[in-house]
């Protein structure tokens, strides 16, 4: 073990260390240095960061397919409520994170990639004292953008019943870091054997999965997903809702779409399961809990839902050209 590690030692050790999950990491700003950076060792926050220590940080994930990133003004607005939830003050307008959002696509060299933002409120100290840090730090990273899961798994998606305690009200719809219970969620999911685990809250109601979200569609046609005092808003989610509502229940493909409390038990009767995600977009759930879901198959609504979604991709109105 090296004593006085330096800055020249540093410099080597970005020169040599070249793990083969650093070749998705494309380029990051960070507004520590206020530069852009391609090497993926310099990728890094400062320890001292409230947002390392504390948790006491927002983030915004989103894709750029083609050029172009899908839906950039839902994301933004997100991020500013989140902000000003946790008292959070914001030196970047929109215009500011959208210019640099670019920049760093540009660096990347990539057309398609996943943007993740980070606003944390900086780095000062190590208390919980969020006054001891004097300015807030924003990063943003271009890393791969991963298929959507159905190109992946055209058979569909197999769910698992979460045991992890769910985050509730503010917790749950503030974009934040803390993401400790949907780790844990993602690792039972990935020890059972199960692509997602659905967790419940403490009524029985169906919430969300680790990073999506869930609805399920009755066999009466309509659409449910949970009330939003128990899940965090997804993005693709309400715009899905919306195509659902202006596309699918006008052709009469869905009976209508509802915000509404899912049981345990109602899980067993329901035609349709779907997760929604930026990643994983629209996906059918053909298998919950060990059983087939419907005919196990991936159903019609699914099929005119991520239609509807994938059309909606190339809307030029939904689109903010980068590159």
């Amino acid at each position: 073990m090296k004593t006085d590690f330096g800055t020249t030692d540093f410099a080597e050790f970005c020169r040599t260390n070249r793990p083969a999950y650093h070749a998705g990491y494309y380029a990051m700003y960070s507004s520590w240095w206020d530069a852009i950076t391609t090497d993926p060792n310099l990728m890094v926050v400062p320890v001292d960061d409230h947002m390392v220590h504390r948790g006491d940080g927002l983030f915004e994930t989103f894709k750029c397919v083609d050029g172009a990133v899908y839906n950039l003004g839902a994301h933004l607005a997100r991020l500013e409520g989140g902000a000003r939830a946790i008292a959070l003050d914001l030196p970047w307008s929109r215009a500011d994170v959208a210019r640099i959002v670019g920049a760093v696509l540009k660096a990347g060299g990539r057309r398609d990639a996943l943007v993740r933002i980070f606003v944390s409120r900086g780095p000062g100290g190590h208390s919980a004292n969020p006054y001891e840090c004097p300015t807030p730090l924003l990063m943003v990273l271009a890393i791969r953008l991963p298929p959507a899961f159905m190109e992946a798994h055209p058979e569909g998606a197999k769910v698992g019943v979460s045991g992890v305690p769910n985050k509730d009200g503010f917790f749950a719809q503030v974009k934040s870091v803390n993401y400790l219970p949907n780790v844990l969620m993602k690792k039972q999911a990935v020890d059972a054997g199960m692509d997602f685990m659905l967790g419940f809250d403490k009524n029985g109601h169906m919430t969300e999965l680790p990073t999506e979200n869930f609805g399920v569609v009755t066999q009466d046609r309509v659409l449910r997903v949970p009330k939003p005092e128990h899940i965090l808003l997804g993005t693709t989610m309400l715009r899905v809702l919306e195509l659902a509502r202006g596309q699918l229940v006008p052709a009469g493909i869905l009976a209508g779409v509802e915000e509404a409390d899912v049981s345990r038990a109602e899980l067993e009767t329901v035609a349709e399961m779907l997760v929604f995600g930026t990643t994983p977009n629209v996906t059918a759930v053909t298998a919950f809990a060990g059983r087939p879901v419907g005919d196990g198959k991936p159903g019609p609504v699914w099929r005119e839902l991520n239609r509807a979604f994938e059309e909606d991709l190339r809307n030029p109105a939904m689109l903010t050209p980068m590159l």
